[in-house]
């Protein structure tokens, strides 16, 4: 899967896991992608959306609510 999101351009952030000793060691915080499938225009569009960006859709009315 892409590792950005096709419409808010959301993707990886860096930060640290911190231990209960409080060591510090890198990692990466990766956004939740999902493919979804779009009708527009009669034709199928593909994309790669974060779950915000997904809800969004939803709240905005340009996704139909209950589908997968």
């Amino acid at each position: 899967m892409a590792s950005r999101c096709e419409l808010t351009g959301k993707g990886k952030q860096f930060g640290h896991n911190v231990s209960f000793s409080l060591r510090r060691t890198k990692r990466a915080f990766k956004p939740n992608l999902q493919k979804k499938t779009f009708t527009v225009d009669g034709k199928k569009v593909t994309m790669t959306l974060s779950t915000q960006a997904i809800r969004i859709l939803k709240k905005k009315g340009l996704l139909a609510v209950g589908g997968k």
